[in-house]
């Protein structure tokens, strides 16, 4: 092994030094391109973006440091089930873009939570499901990227690991407050280009060294580690034996690692949550310029996320077979997916915290303040990112990323099935909703902390968690966390008293092309802050010039747009319809349904193929 080699030959530094000043360069250029002085700017690129950058920010923003470190282990462990997990996300790119996406633009909202009120009223689901998301990140997704890129940059260059996280977050910081949403995807687009590239190298070194496909399932099945003893016991076989089914996505219901009907249906649970209702990935669709740009960038991203079964799960692998690397390059891809996956968290948490949970602390904001807000929320998420990191350090030596996969699992679920019904069925209302949210988080949350006490466990030490607690597999708790949430939101809602249609108009699937006046459930409270704006936008014109200090500060940060003159009332309707239409031109309309047709059957293909 090679691992406390430090990279110190100048060709791998300078590849290095080049991705920074590359990533550093375009997201400059994107922030002084692109209008971002306004809230729908800053969160939503100015709903400007085309196809391409979606799709690669799409991607880039799924794929973290996390993945291709977690990904690339549980391969070198168990086989490529795991790339069912890749793979999953196929067909559910095509609901995102056909079922979901209409129906947000539709309902004219910029974060999740806002969908949900508007679609049941009330605050208390939103508040929630904000606060409950801005957990997740912070637990989930943040910590495990930051610890996995760093422990890898620690490796690689040698540095203090505080040192280099401090550094990563410094670049991506840089960036992201600044420069809003068009800045993260276009820079995300930069870095899905060096991930697949960097890794089909990777890919290439490693299939080379090994000596093709067919010698590498030959010689993957008979990697069994030198040192079998562990103090003075010695290992059970089946623990470093590799699996019989390593080579197969579809494993044995009862005594599989990923058991098939946990993979086809539990899966599809938590990929509907993070695929369909997430912040990360939906607020990239919001961005489109339109329904048919918005779809191809859902294909685009369903096209790409092929390959990491080739560049991640089988080199992972490989690696089980032989220990080599290109240093400079794959720190390059390391550090790629690290950041792109930061900065969209980072763009999104803040978001949701500005649009959901600010404006309820002060009531009546107005557009700067909110500007000033969303920021400022990010440099307070990369400082709780930081002090985080000691205690993923500590829970490292449990799997880190089995922790992640199986929290989501326990509390993904119930938010999948409220939007699911609230998309399907019109007749779920604001009190199932909430309850069903209630008890699916009771019985994951009692599950997760059981398993945190008892630990999971490892295949040399099983845990001593009772079954009926553990035992069920976590991809089957999905699902029956699923059925649990739906029966209640459904027998709740039928007890219930129905929302009339006049709400709803255009924010279900049922409803969808209706032409009606909707009167949303928060009208009257919506009308307050419109009349608060008007009185407001007068007393700002009446102020003086800023100085010269002041005005490079605004420039910097995008604040210094200068004020357009003021809308009519019918202009504002004829711009509101105008973001709200999901109409697309026949011609693109087909190319890109026949395209998400081929998608489909791509990804049939390929699970029965390595079934």
């Amino acid at each position: 092994m090679e691992s406390n080699v430090r990279i110190n030959n100048p060709a791998d530094i300078s590849v290095i030094v080049i991705y920074f000043l590359v990533v550093l360069a375009v997201g400059l250029w994107a922030m002084y391109s692109t209008n971002r002085g306004t809230v729908g700017g800053f969160f939503l690129a100015g709903r400007s973006m085309v196809w391409w950058p979606i799709g690669a920010s799409l991607f880039a923003s799924n794929i973290g440091s996390g993945h291709f470190v977690g990904i690339a282990g549980t391969a070198a462990a168990g086989g490529i089930a795991i790339g069912g997990y890749e793979w999953n996300a196929l067909i559910l790119v095509v609901v995102l873009g056909w079922v979901f996406v209409p129906i947000y633009i539709k309902a004219g909202v910029v974060t999740m939570p806002e969908y949900l009120k508007k679609r049941f009223g009330g605050k208390r689901i939103q508040v929630y499901l904000s606060v409950l998301s801005l957990i997740l990140y912070v637990f989930t997704k943040i910590s495990a990227d930051i610890f996995s890129g760093a422990v890898f940059i620690q490796l690689a260059i040698g540095l203090n690991l505080y040192l280099a996280i401090i550094i990563l977050l410094a670049i991506t910081a840089l960036y992201t407050i600044t420069g809003g949403l068009a800045a993260v995807i276009y820079t995300d687009t930069l870095q899905t280009f060096i991930m697949v590239v960097g890794s089909f190298i990777l890919m290439g070194f490693a299939f080379a060294e090994v000596g093709g496909y067919d010698t590498f399932m030959r010689k993957y099945m008979e990697a069994i580690p030198s040192n079998i003893s562990y103090g003075n016991t010695t290992i059970n076989a089946e623990c470093y034996t590799p699996r019989k089914d390593s080579f197969h996505i579809f494993r044995d219901a009862v005594t599989g690692d990923l058991p098939w009907p946990g993979l086809v249906f539990g899966l599809t649970i938590i990929a509907l949550w993070y695929w369909c209702t997430d912040q990360v990935i939906v607020q990239r669709c919001l961005s489109g310029k339109n329904m048919s740009h918005v779809k191809a960038g859902c294909i685009m991203c369903g096209y790409l996320k092929l390959l990491p079964m080739f560049i991640i799960v089988m080199p992972g692998m490989i690696s089980r077979i032989l220990y080599t690397g290109l240093r400079g390059l794959m720190l390059s891809v390391m550090l790629a997916s690290l950041m792109s996956s930061l900065t969209s968290i980072f763009n999104s948490a803040s978001t949701l915290f500005t649009m959901d949970i600010y404006t309820k602390i002060r009531s009546r904001p107005s557009e700067k303040e909110l500007m000033i807000a969303g920021r400022a929320f990010m440099l307070l998420l990369i400082g709780i990112s930081i002090a985080w990191v000691p205690v993923v350090q500590s829970a490292q030596s449990g799997q880190l990323f089995d922790y992640i996969q199986s929290i989501t699992s326990y509390l993904g679920p119930p938010i999948a099935a409220v939007f699911l019904l609230a998309v399907f069925c019109k007749r779920v209302n604001e009190q199932g909703a909430f309850w069903g949210l209630m008890v699916g988080l009771l019985a994951g949350l009692s599950r997760m902390i059981a398993e945190f006490a008892y630990g999971t466990g490892s295949c040399v030490t099983p845990s001593n968690c009772p079954f009926i607690i553990c035992g069920i597999h976590y991809l089957y708790f999905a699902m029956i966390l699923f059925g649990v949430s739906t029966i209640v939101i459904l027998a709740v809602s039928f007890m219930t008293k129905p929302i009339p249609d006049v709400h709803l108009y255009r924010l279900c699937w049922s409803l969808r092309n209706s032409k009606e006046q909707r009167i949303d459930l928060d009208a009257d409270e919506e009308q307050g802050k419109a009349d608060e704006k008007d009185e407001e936008s007068v007393n700002e014109e009446s102020k003086e010039e800023p100085g010269c200090l002041k005005k490079a500060y605004n420039w910097f940060c995008g604040l210094d747009q200068q004020k357009g003159p003021k809308l009519s009332k019918e202009e504002e309707e004829a711009l509101k319809k105008k973001l709200t239409d999901t109409s697309e031109v026949p011609l693109w309309r087909n190319v890109v349904n026949i395209n998400g047709i081929i998608l489909l059957t791509v990804a049939v293909f390929c699970h029965a193929f390595f079934a």
